[in-house]
């Protein structure tokens, strides 16, 4: 008997928030229920009132405002997440994009929750005032958009090989979008309202520095990538707190860091949040297109009546449930204990229409689409741009 492929659990980020997203799960599954439950209370303990309106499915620019988006993806990506390892999954490995990332991280154990909803309100604090601006997806590769860039302007996002976002303050961004189409790219914008993955960031990322420094941070429990460093996640790396801070106004690479999930094995990649953006990057990968791994959704591509949302959700864990367990542990593990003392040890997800391009992996970054915030990635061949959310 053919054994069947690992778990990867995926999380989107900015640009992939709707209106209503989850809800019909909400009032169908009662362990989603209970995860919501949990996470919107630590959201509300720092003034961040979300249920009603969610419940509501309200529509209008507040639903992509930062103090909306954000931790209402945060908080759909944990507890879908959070569901499926209390059913018993065990993923090979956990990927997020931009704020997926946070989320990943938490259910990985880096962070326990209450701490990463701290840290993510925190963020949201530093980053109230900054420019407006957004995010604009261009079916191209970032060599082919780099004359379209400038100091501010930058590629926020390389989410395949001829998939990428460009980040940055409103004006700028505008006048990239009039250009890109003029020459015949294109370009949709992502559900942003702000300049994420942008250097115009960087100031406002680091205010948040002093509370990062003092959260309790572990090792992984569970395999966890980074989208920022494409490739596992150190603990080394996890424990630096400029590596979270600067998330904010750093370039996502999710292409990369999927090509790596990707490389060696055959795996059941499942898009733990709403919007299916990430899925349908994952199926025009090489290795989903030709057949060999797959990539499933956990919640519907639209929000959906509580019994379809339902159905489609046990569907897809129904897949994943024969996965094999990573590391080791045992299906139906307990959930992480709570991070003990330091010492113990992210539409971005946002994705051009397809117009019949083939499915290739992608490439490293050309050097200098951030000038000021790249290095060079040991053994890599190539610098990578380095820090950006």
């Amino acid at each position: 008997m053919t054994e069947p492929p690992p778990a990867v659990l995926l999380f989107p980020g900015q640009g992939a928030q709707q209106p209503g997203m989850g809800v019909g799960l909400y009032h169908a599954h009662l362990g989603f229920r209970t995860c919501m439950d949990e996470v919107l209370g630590l959201w509300s303990a720092h003034g961040f009132d979300l249920r009603a309106d969610w419940l509501a499915a309200r529509r209008g620019p507040e639903a992509d405002s930062l103090r909306t988006a954000q931790p209402l993806l945060f908080s759909l990506n944990w507890a879908v997440g959070r569901t499926v390892l209390d059913a018993g999954v065990r993923p090979a490995a956990l990927l997020g994009h931009s704020v997926g990332e946070v989320a990943a991280a938490t259910l990985a154990g880096v962070f326990d929750p209450a701490d990463a909803v701290s840290v993510m309100a925190d963020r949201i604090a530093q980053l109230q005032g900054t420019p407006p601006g957004g995010m604009l997806a261009v079916q191209a590769g970032p060599d082919e958009v780099a004359p379209y860039t400038t100091e501010e302007v930058v590629v926020g996002a390389v989410n395949a090989p001829r998939q990428v976002l460009l980040a940055g303050p409103e004006a700028g961004l505008r006048t990239a979008e009039e250009k890109l189409r003029a020459d015949g790219f294109t370009c949709r914008r992502a559900r942003a309202l702000n300049p994420f993955h942008s250097p115009v960031l960087t100031a406002a990322a680091l205010r948040a520095l002093p509370l990062l420094a003092a959260v309790r941070v572990r090792p992984p429990r569970l395999p966890l990538h980074s989208a920022y460093e494409p490739g596992p996640l150190t603990y080394e790396l996890a424990r630096d707190p400029r590596f979270w801070a600067l998330q904010p106004a750093r370039p996502v690479l999710f292409g990369p860091a999927l090509d790596i999930v990707l490389a060696d094995q055959d795996v059941v990649l499942a898009e733990a949040g709403p919007g299916q953006g990430l899925t349908a990057l994952a199926r025009r990968h090489p290795r989903v297109a030709k057949g060999g791994s797959r990539a499933i959704g956990l919640l519907p591509a639209r929000p959906g009546e509580p019994s379809a949302e339902r159905a489609a959700f046990e569907q897809a864990l129904a897949e994943l449930a024969g996965a094999p367990a990573a590391s080791g542990k045992p299906a139906g593990s307990p959930r992480p204990a709570p991070a003990g003392p330091a010492g113990a040890s992210p539409a971005g997800s946002a994705a051009a229409p397809a117009t019949g391009s083939t499915a290739q992996t992608s490439r490293p970054v050309r050097a200098g689409l951030q000038t000021d915030l790249t290095r060079s990635r040991p053994g890599a061949g190539a610098p990578v741009p380095a820090d950006s959310e």
